[in-house]
């Protein structure tokens, strides 16, 4: 249940400090050497993927500008554009791909996409990526799920928006069909989404319901809800990149600039080192502060024959003689030989009795 897997030559899952992905979405504005620059940032903050997004505007949707073509959302980032052309100048165009993926994998990143629709995964299987990721809003297309997980690569969902029951049948789709190495993403389909809105403890939820491993697409601002779900045992974290928010890109407001992904890249590794397993008890730490504790010692000098009493007992730091709890087994006990004050209290420095 919940076995790791192995992307390109990545583990994932327990044990392993989360994926983090970084994904150039549309940020690019349409310029292919902005999108390589992306790519060296990325690989230079820390990430361990970047992610494409493979479709056309024909592809998405119909060149009509109909009320039901158009966001009327008010609270959308892209009020009042028709859906033909925010994908338009939102999408990466296939001739770039090959070249993107070669300079990631110069750089050491894993390179991936999400398709869109099945011809998208041919082309991406002519490219050999190492592995798929369905978009929230893909994730009740079956038909498209099967064509992804037919591939034997590892497969990730994004959840947005579906229902357990979606969910399910997504899940269901993939597996029947031989995918065993599944990650499902919590996500909430809102651009930025509030934090109110997140509730990250679904992550346990769905850890006990699937029989899988879970992880965020994360679309709030900022880093802080990507932190906190990897402490909540998030296996995958996904982040919308951009060099620079003040120059633009369809997902600009809600996405991290170089110097936030590294922040949140090392936080993100500092919390999986924190979370460890669990223990009672030393670690190495406690093991050095430990001299630090309270102990037993004598407080003024002892003559041989002499008995302890309160007046030449005391518990003190450090901590390198008997824990204070054996003060009352060691007062009236007589000394074997002279103890001089200030010496670490032992069994060995009285008389049997």
């Amino acid at each position: 249940m919940n076995k790791n897997i192995k992307i390109a030559n990545r583990s994932i899952g327990e044990g392993c400090r989360p994926f983090v992905i970084a994904e150039l979405s549309g940020n690019h504005q349409q310029s292919y050497a902005l999108a390589i620059e992306m790519i060296e940032a990325a690989a230079a903050s820390g990430a361990d993927a970047i992610k494409l997004q493979t479709y056309t505007a024909d592809s998405m949707t119909l060149e009509l500008d109909h009320d039901e073509f158009l966001i009327s959302d008010e609270n959308s980032l892209w009020q009042g554009e028709s859906l033909h052309e925010l994908y338009q100048k939102a999408a990466t165009p296939y001739e770039w791909h090959e070249g993107l993926f070669a300079h990631a994998k110069q750089l050491g990143l894993i390179a991936f996409s999400s398709p869109f629709d099945e011809d998208a995964v041919d082309f991406l299987e002519s490219l050999d990526v190492p592995c798929y990721k369905i978009a929230s809003f893909e994730n009740t297309d079956l038909s498209l799920i099967r064509k992804v997980a037919k591939t034997g690569k590892p497969v990730i969902i994004s959840t947005g928006m579906a229902s357990v029951a979606e969910i399910e049948e997504a899940f269901k789709a993939a597996r029947e069909v031989g995918c065993e190495e599944l990650i499902l993403l919590k996500c909430t389909s809102a651009y930025p989404a509030p934090s109110k809105d997140i509730n990250l403890q679904t992550i346990l939820d769905m850890k006990t319901r699937f029989d899988c491993l879970i992880g965020l697409s994360d679309h709030t601002v900022g880093s802080d809800i990507a932190i906190a779900a990897s402490a909540l045992g998030a296996v995958v974290i996904e982040k919308h990149f951009v060099l620079d928010r003040t120059l633009g890109g369809v997902d600009a407001a809600f996405s991290l600039e170089p110097r936030e992904l590294r922040c949140m890249v090392d936080s993100i590794k500092n919390v999986s080192l924190a979370m460890g397993g669990i223990n009672y008890g030393d670690t190495k730490s406690d093991t050095d502060a430990k001299r630090y504790r309270r102990s037993l010692y004598i407080s003024e000098s002892i003559q041989a024959g002499e008995k302890v009493s309160v007046q030449n007992l005391r518990t003190v730091r450090p901590g390198l003689g008997l824990a204070p709890k054996y003060a009352e087994t060691i007062l009236g006990r007589t000394a074997k030989n002279y103890i001089s004050k200030g010496t670490a209290v032992s069994w060995d420095l009285f008389i049997d009795e």
